[in-house]
């Protein structure tokens, strides 16, 4: 059977290309060493293997139901799991000591959860969605919601949840009508509903702490008026807060994972003297969409991170299927007596396998620099890095969500063309793997909405300091691989073109002074940016290589090789649309369609 990731693309992107081990000399890191580093991921696709893939497709094809009590039931394996991951210390892996934490690397943590996400989607959200909320509330909550909420999720007790889409709103934000009105004791009365919440609801822990968004009083219009609040299904006397389960929904892939629509404050559990279900200021009223950003930017890049591993896992079982499959003979050998040989060795599915090895790859290397932008953000030495990887890390967010979770998906839907019909049963993981990864270019923000993020805000926020940032690392790189010579300066020309070129269509976008003209193509812009920035990822992974042989190292220089020939240059035609400021899109009448 074939594996769901590869670790020697770990190591080598970790240590080979990213210097992780480098991070030891900082003093958060400073009790770690390679061989701590090594025994966490280990650790991490040991129980991967163990407790997470074998129930990966029983818990798609048995979903969560309500019992007739009113409760949510799950495959029992699903609780072992999400438990298992807690007691190893993996909920806590990256937070500080005095929490209970290793002080992991981000690198490392989020090197270790691909794991998880590849070998069980469905599974791995439960763990991925508390650390994210605990992670908010470590860095915006008082000291006593860290150790009443915070502590007892790290220690696997309790596990979280973020709640800000309603029915009627989705992405719109701005648009909630969720609301927050004092109690008087300085608790909120959280009256509305949440749709889209996943792991809502569930009994694998003792209590679950939805991050929840709502409207106090006095807050103005729009995301203006946003707080943040502490909303747990149970209090801390074990008295049942008003949350109510209204419904489970059925989802076309991560079944594995509950996905609900949550009631607060409707009557159906009340608290005596509370008009609503109990909730707990974060913070500052107010400026609760900028703490939930915390988490929705951690979300973002672990929704990368989840389309990744899905691509990489399909990607894997393609290379077994098309070496083990015969059928069909050489082109260039004639004769009766010619046998069939593998599928791998026909161009065409050869074609197939480097696509999804340059978008997987391609994927795991852009998400495993994102999180080391993490690492520098808050522990480089020199605060003009610890700015810069902020500012970096700002602009790339956009694409370490979508650009993974468009052609990682188109990963899978090669998977699926290798194994020919088989692909297309269920019978084989791949199919699977697909439905699984067809939510994450919708959740944590389509893609219409990052690429107006991108175009929008991040390339021409501070005057253009965004753009200039990603340009001069880019720029680094291909200095770098010119004066290396060989396939690398040849690269290394085609990618200063295309970073120029994108440059100068950004600043056309916006030339007009006219916003709805230049986001009329942001989506475009997203895809053209996020090859160009994945091409940058191959040249640094070719860099990395060097001469050295090998089959692994082969592989590396015959992707990257197919990246800038074959997906490179598709950025020049969406260049151009972008740059002409085309306005079919946003001239086309509603009553067209």
């Amino acid at each position: 059977m074939a594996d769901f990731m590869s670790r020697e693309d770990l190591d080598f992107l970790l240590y080979e290309w990213l210097d992780v081990a480098a991070l030891t000399e900082r003093p958060r890191f400073a009790e770690h060493s390679r061989e701590t580093f090594d025994a966490v991921l280990d650790l991490s696709h040991d129980m991967a293997a163990k407790l997470f893939a074998p129930h990966n497709k029983k818990s798609d094809q048995t979903e969560p139901q309500i019992g007739p009590d009113g409760k949510v039931v799950l495959l029992d394996e699903v609780a072992t799991a999400v438990r298992a991951f807690a007691e190893a210390g993996l909920n806590a892996g990256s937070f500080d000591e005095e929490l209970g934490g290793m002080q992991l690397p981000h690198t490392v943590s989020r090197a270790s959860m691909v794991n998880f996400q590849a070998a069980n989607a469905a599974t791995s959200s439960y763990g991925f969605l508390t650390v994210g909320n605990a992670n908010l509330l470590a860095k915006y909550g008082s000291p006593e919601q860290i150790d009443t909420w915070v502590r007892p999720m790290l220690e696997g007790r309790f596990s979280g949840t973020m709640c800000l889409s309603e029915p009627q709103a989705g992405s719109s934000l701005a648009d909630i009508t969720t609301r927050a009105l004092p109690n008087g004791d300085g608790t909120y009365a959280i009256t509305g509903t949440k749709m889209w919440i996943s792991a809502g609801d569930h009994e694998i822990t003792e209590n679950i702490v939805h991050l929840v968004l709502a409207k106090a009083p006095g807050g103005g219009p729009g995301t203006k008026g946003i707080s943040l609040f502490v909303v747990p299904k149970f209090l801390t006397d074990g008295t049942r807060n008003d949350v109510a389960l209204v419904g489970l929904n059925h989802k076309m892939g991560n079944r594995g994972t509950t996905n609900t629509l949550l009631n607060f404050g409707d009557g159906t559990f009340g608290v005596d003297g509370v008009d609503g279900a109990v909730g707990y200021l974060v913070g500052e009223e107010h400026h609760g969409l900028r703490y939930m950003f915390n988490m929705m930017n951690e979300a973002r890049i672990g929704v990368g991170f989840l389309a990744t591993a899905l691509g990489y896992a399909g990607y894997l079982q393609s290379v077994e299927y098309a070496k083990t499959r015969e059928q069909g003979r050489p082109i260039d050998v004639k004769g009766p007596d010619v046998a069939p040989v593998p599928i791998i060795e026909h161009a065409d599915v050869k074609r197939m396998l480097l696509a999804q090895k340059a978008y997987a790859e391609g994927a795991l290397a852009l998400g495993l620099y994102a999180s080391r932008l993490v690492d520098e953000e808050t522990t480089a030495p020199d605060e003009a890095d610890r700015a810069r990887a902020h500012t970096l890390l700002e602009v790339l967010t956009p694409i370490v969500k979508s650009w993974p979770s468009q052609w990682c998906l188109e990963a899978n839907s090669l998977a699926i063309q290798v194994h020919g019909g088989y692909g297309y049963t269920r019978e084989f993981d791949v199919e699977q793997y697909y439905r699984d990864n067809r939510l994450n270019p919708i959740h944590e923000g389509a893609h219409g909405i990052h690429g107006l993020d991108l175009l929008g805000r991040k390339v021409i926020m501070d005057s253009g300091a965004g753009f200039a940032v990603l340009a001069d690392a880019i720029g680094a790189t291909v200095a770098r691989a010119a004066a290396a010579g060989g396939e690398a300066a040849t690269y290394s020309e085609a990618l200063a073109t295309a970073l120029a070129r994108l440059a100068e269509v950004t600043a056309t976008a916006w030339a007009s002074g006219d916003p709805a003209v230049a986001l009329a193509n942001a989506t475009a812009y997203l895809e053209a940016a996020g090859h160009i920035v994945v091409a940058w990822m191959w040249l640094e992974q070719l860099l990395a290589v060097g001469d050295r042989e090998g089959a692994f190292f082969s592989g590396k220089r015959a992707a990257a090789r197919y990246f800038f020939i074959y997906e490179l240059p598709k950025t020049g035609p969406q260049l151009d649309l972008i740059a002409s400021c085309d306005r079919t899109t946003l001239d086309a009448d509603p009553s067209w369609f």
